[in-house]
Order: C-alpha cells, then sequence, then structure tokens
C-alpha cells in the first residue's frame, strides 16, 4: 500500500511537470490556478484532516497574503521574490496566530463560528476601507523577479514556480505529520481528551498547526496575486472558504493525496459544467451540476476519491476494509 501510495505522487507530479509540453497556453494558465488551489487545500488539510479543527477561515489568510504581496510591491518598479514571498507567507501566518489564539479556545461549532467571523472581519477591512482598494480590488505593480534568474511574469517560469511550491509543500506536510509533532496531532484529532491525560498540553499543538496552516495559505495567495496580477475581496469571502473545505472532503479527509485529487477534480468539474460546448445553454447552471455530482461522489465514495483503489479492492476480494480508522491515525503521504 505504501508503494502504491508513493507510486501515486511521483506519477502526479511527474505528469504535471511534462504537462506543458503537451498543452497550449490556456492549459497551462489553468492548471497553474489548480496548482494554487491545492495549495490552499493542503493548508486546510492540515487543520481539518490532520488536526480535527474544521476552519471557515481559510479564505482569510489566503486573501491577507494576496494583498500583502500586492501592497508590500506598490511604489516599486521591480520587487524582489526573496523578500516578498517570505514577507506575504509571514504576514499570514501572523493573522493566523491572532485568529487561531482566540479561536482555538473554542470548540465544536462555535470554533467554525468564530473562525468565520475572523475571516469576514477581514473581508469588511478590505473591502470598506482604501487599504484594499474597495470593491474595485488592486492591481500588482510589479511581478516578483529573483535578478535575472527567475521572472515571475513569464507564464512557463510561473508554472514551474508553482509545481515546485506545491512538491514542497507537500513534502514538507508529509514529513510533518511523520514527526512527533504530527503524531501529536493525530493524537488529538482521534481524542483531545486522552492526549490531555496521557500529558499533553494540546492547546499549543493546534496554535502551531494553525499558524503553519496560514503560513502556507500566505503562500498560495501570493502566487494567486502573481498569477493573476489582481486581486479583490471576494478572494477572502466565506464561500472562498466553503469551496476549499468541499475540495477536501471531496479527495478524502485524512489524506495529502485527497487534498490533491480534491483540487484537481473539483476545479476540472467546474470547468467541464462551465463548458458551453459540452451543456450548451446548461452550462449558465453550472453550480447544479457540479453539486449534483459532488453529492452523488459522496454518498457513493464517503471516504473520498482517495479510496476508489480501495473500493475496487474490496469490491474483487469481498471484504470490507476494517483497518481504514485505524490508519487514519497515522497519515501518510
Amino acid at each position: 500500500m505504501e508503494r502504491f501510495k508513493l507510486l501515486f505522487v511521483i506519477t502526479a507530479f511527474a505528469t504535471l511537470a511534462l504537462f506543458p509540453l503537451a498543452a497550449g497556453s490556456y492549459g497551462i494558465d489553468l492548471v497553474t490556478k489548480i496548482m494554487i488551489y491545492a495549495i490552499l487545500a493542503l493548508s486546510l488539510e492540515l487543520l481539518v484532516g490532520s488536526t480535527g479543527l474544521v476552519c471557515f477561515g481559510q479564505a482569510a489568510l489566503f486573501g491577507i497574503g494576496a494583498y500583502a504581496t500586492v501592497l508590500l510591491s506598490t511604489g516599486y518598479e521591480t520587487s524582489s521574490l526573496l523578500w516578498l514571498l517570505p514577507a506575504s507567507m509571514l504576514i499570514a501566518a501572523a493573522y493566523a496566530l491572532f485568529m487561531g489564539s482566540l479561536s482555538l479556545r473554542t470548540k465544536g461549532v462555535y470554533f467554525i463560528m468564530v473562525t468565520l467571523a475572523f475571516a469576514q472581519m477581514a473581508f469588511y477591512v478590505i473591502h470598506d476601507t482604501p487599504l484594499g482598494g474597495g470593491t474595485d480590488g488592486i492591481y500588482l505593480n510589479a511581478k516578483p523577479v529573483l535578478g535575472s534568474l527567475l521572472d515571475l511574469d513569464r507564464p512557463m517560469v510561473l508554472y514551474g514556480f508553482t509545481l515546485v511550491s506545491l512538491a514542497t509543500t507537500f513534502g514538507f506536510l508529509a514529513l510533518l505529520l511523520r514527526s512527533r509533532f504530527g503524531r501529536a496531532l493525530a493524537g488529538i484529532r482521534v481524542n483531545e481528551q486522552r492526549m490531555r491525560a496521557t500529558g499533553f498540553s494540546t492547546y499549543p499543538y493546534k496554535l502551531a498547526a494553525f499558524v503553519i496552516s496560514g503560513g502556507i495559505a500566505g503562500l498560495a495567495g501570493f502566487l494567486f496575486a502573481v498569477k493573476d496580477g489582481f486581486v479583490n475581496p471576494e478572494m477572502l469571502g466565506w464561500h472562498q472558504s466553503g469551496a476549499v473545505l468541499i475540495m477536501i472532503i471531496f479527495g478524502g479527509l485524512g489524506h495529502l493525496r485527497g487534498a490533491l485529487i480534491g483540487a484537481f477534480a473539483f476545479a476540472l468539474l467546474q470547468e467541464l459544467f462551465m463548458s458551453e460546448a459540452v451543456f450548451g445553454a446548461f452550462a449558465k447552471h453550472w453550480h447544479l451540476g457540479l453539486g449534483l455530482t459532488i453529492i452523488a461522489s459522496v454518498a457513493l465514495l464517503p471516504r473520498g476519491l482517495v479510496d476508489i483503489p480501495g473500493q475496487v479492492r474490496e469490491r474483487l476480494t469481498g471484504r470490507r476494509n476494517t483497518t481504514h480508522n485505524a490508519a487514519a491515525v497515522e497519515e501518510m503521504p
């Protein structure tokens, strides 16, 4: 099973690396966008799937990273990647620290509502003040460069940089979840009271996970701002948090691979149902088609798309996978 997981990850990233050789400009732009959302999905997976914290404010961290990228580069003819990227991630992580330090004192539905409240607070600060340009948003003054080595204004360079960022994020989280810290997060997800009884102070672990998640969401926001060259308050809207939550549920909670699969499946299905060439006039109602597909998928695959091989194996052998819950405690890539 571990060999299959490793093979899947290697195949997926190799396919993404070779994709530009056979794709046009539209395909490269689309996959770049999906990879950015996959990074955002991985950031939320760390909270929801690995720690058991259902956060509804991830879009705020994503948007703050994007706005930080634009605002910090204002007034410069060129901006260096060396300081702009870390600064955007740190600002998003700082807001995550502020949000998490207060919201983690609540539990369950109250935690969800408090994170949503923090997200809406950030949304209205951007939407209703001159800081974020109001409803019109603001344009990126100059896309970041790294001397003459890296110019993110070029689509192929941005594609490669986004792919490296996605692979680095995936590898970092895979190592993190295999560490003692990751085991502690898995224990918190399964039974926080028992973790406390064994001597773990769970609050610092959850807060650290929240801050790391915020930094990764800030990375996704940075890439999104660089790709589009424009940001607007809708990036921080609650519907954006809901969409990312659907991605990781769709792909399969408790698996980093599930976040990748969910992000790609969700975005590609959205493109499919929006296509007038395929659905004609019904494309105007693409939300309906996408929603029905996700509902059917969750009903047929309650453990997500990542469990399709397991479902096939169960049907072939006639045995139900009884080790799923135990295996979920030790998240592997």
